[in-house]
């Protein structure tokens, strides 16, 4: 299918795109780095930073509240508006078959206004996956160094964005449960506030 308008992708009616962390890794960012063709082909390639969090409606492949997209590894996480934080450490995300590491997720949350200490934090998260170490050195990638730089498609993350809901008074599947590990990861950003005395 040659749909040249592939950002706005939606789902057939009744399907509901709910990966675990081991299958965004597996089944889509695997394949996404080895060349493959992912069936279905429904997560768009979105250049991240140039979009505020409130703009990948659209743009990326949405699912109830939460938006997934392939991006490509950038130290600038820089918007328009504001800035992506990372918070915690890197999570490993582990098989369920083998218990073998096949990817990282690192969480980041989204703050308006410029880096540092006078910006503004939102409820915006972002879980950003990438390939572990020894699956990212493509060995086609390395041997090439010659004249053209090719694209190296180890170097994509897949993204999963959504607004964190605070109220505890609805109890509604909007996909933006967390796990114990989560909410310790989330705590830690908050932990840089804080100066203890010399």
């Amino acid at each position: 299918m040659a749909d040249s308008d592939n950002h706005n992708v939606n789902l057939p009616p009744g399907f509901r795109f709910d990966p675990t962390d081991e299958e965004l890794v597996v089944h889509f960012l695997q394949r996404k780095a080895a060349l493959l063709p992912c069936h279905p082909d429904v997560i768009p390639d979105l250049e991240l930073y140039p979009y505020d969090p409130w703009e990948l409606d659209g743009k990326a492949l949405g699912e109830g509240n939460r938006w997934y997209f392939y991006s490509r590894r950038t130290p600038n996480r820089s918007t328009g508006n504001g800035y992506w934080k990372p918070m915690g450490t890197d999570e490993p995300v582990v098989s369920s078959n083998s218990s073998k590491k096949v990817g990282v997720k690192k969480y980041f949350v989204f703050y308006i206004g410029e880096p540092g200490p006078a910006g503004v934090k939102t409820n915006w998260i972002m879980q950003e996956y990438r390939l572990s170490d020894s699956d990212s050195g493509s060995s086609r990638s390395s041997k090439r160094r010659g004249g053209h730089s090719k694209t190296d498609y180890s170097k994509w993350v897949v993204c999963r964005v959504y607004e964190r809901n605070y109220s505890d008074d609805d109890n509604n599947d909007d996909g933006t449960e967390l796990s114990c590990l989560d909410e310790v990861f989330l705590s830690l950003d908050d932990l840089d506030d804080i100066s203890l005395p010399n």
